[in-house]
């Protein structure tokens, strides 16, 4: 049931963000939008490094390996993995005109929850591969830390449920449609965390290799997706803010409780 509960914890964010589009009655103001791209991408980066990487190298350090090998290694691999990801399945993001991956007819409204989708697939594997950490027990990894990383992907995922419920309804999808696709874009999560758990369990020697391979496809979908829409048009400072409240907000989490 403790497993359960952290698995669904980040889910929960974005269900709650995504409820959002039945108490706000226009479209988000850009800067808060900004604001919360930036502070989306602070987590996930403080969360790459001190819940992934350190832990990665720690572990692998711990067991005679040479310590930056499984780190450098899987983090690539994770890097690859979602540049794959991004150039097959057939995306839209909020700002930008040209769907990008492969060529498919489909919905505008379809393409925006994708790419959405997509970039929440690495937050699944990551809070599934600290929890998995978390259970092996020789990992370096506290049941408490794995927690403290779904509480602070949890906290990025309200706004992003949000930010992709907003736009829906400025689409002209209904309230109800708009929520539920929010919603379903953060499934992934919990599908992911439990699919990562069951490999990362029967390969525990390469469990370091995980942890890096989620900080890699974190890591692009901040650089690639989150930063460039935060930095976009006039008042990038905002979006930079943003990524400092969420750095150090995530980082305190995983200091505090992970410790």
């Amino acid at each position: 049931m403790q497993l359960f509960t952290g698995l669904m914890i980040p889910f929960v964010g974005t269900t709650l963000g995504s409820a959002m589009v039945f108490f706000m009655r226009r479209g988000m103001n850009r800067g808060v939008e900004k604001l919360l791209l930036g502070f989306a991408s602070g987590v996930m980066i403080a969360a790459s490094v001190w819940s992934l990487l350190i832990p990665a190298i720690d572990m692998a350090g711990e067991r005679g390996q040479i310590a930056w090998i499984p780190a450098a290694g899987g983090f690539l691999g994770g890097m690859a993995f979602l540049l794959l990801l991004d150039s097959l399945i057939p995306h839209l993001h909020m700002e930008s005109e040209k769907p990008e991956g492969v060529e498919a007819t489909l919905k505008k409204t379809t393409m925006l929850v994708l790419a959405v989708t997509l970039h929440n697939i690495p937050e699944g594997m990551s809070v599934g591969v600290t929890f998995a950490g978390a259970l092996i027990g020789d990992a370096g990894i506290t049941m408490a830390g794995a927690f403290a990383l779904a509480v602070g992907i949890a906290i990025q995922n309200f706004p992003e449920g949000a930010i992709i419920s907003m736009p829906l309804r400025s689409e002209g999808i209904s309230r109800g449609r708009s929520f539920l696709y929010g919603a379903l874009s953060g499934i992934v999560e919990p599908i992911g965390a439990f699919a990562t758990i069951l490999l990362a369990r029967q390969i525990v020697p390469a469990l370091p290799v995980f942890l890096a391979f989620a900080a890699g496809a974190m890591i692009y979908v901040v650089v690639e997706e989150l930063i460039p829409e935060a930095q976009a048009g006039e008042h990038s400072n905002i979006g930079t803010v943003g990524v400092a409240i969420g750095f150090v907000i995530m980082m305190i989490l995983d200091v505090a409780l992970g410790g």
